[in-house]
């Protein structure tokens, strides 16, 4: 009996394995066909070329994005 549970222990875990490299081959084709975006990126290089940030501008700024969380 015990051999029994032993070799159906084996088996399922046999079936397991094969599902998980087929979920990993499944993952790794979709990755293949996805499609980059034909879109260039947006830079922003320059954008904020002779401005200037002082601490008060920084400090709003923080105030601004934790304000909700009480930092």
């Amino acid at each position: 009996m015990k051999r029994v549970a032993v070799k159906n222990t084996i088996e399922i875990l046999r079936k397991v394995e094969s599902i998980e490299k087929e979920i990993k081959d499944l993952k790794l084709t979709l990755l293949k066909n996805i499609t980059p975006s034909t879109r260039k990126p947006i830079t922003l290089k320059g954008v904020l070329k002779g401005v200037e940030v002082t601490e008060e501008d920084v400090s709003s700024a923080k105030k601004s994005l934790y304000s909700k969380i009480g930092m």
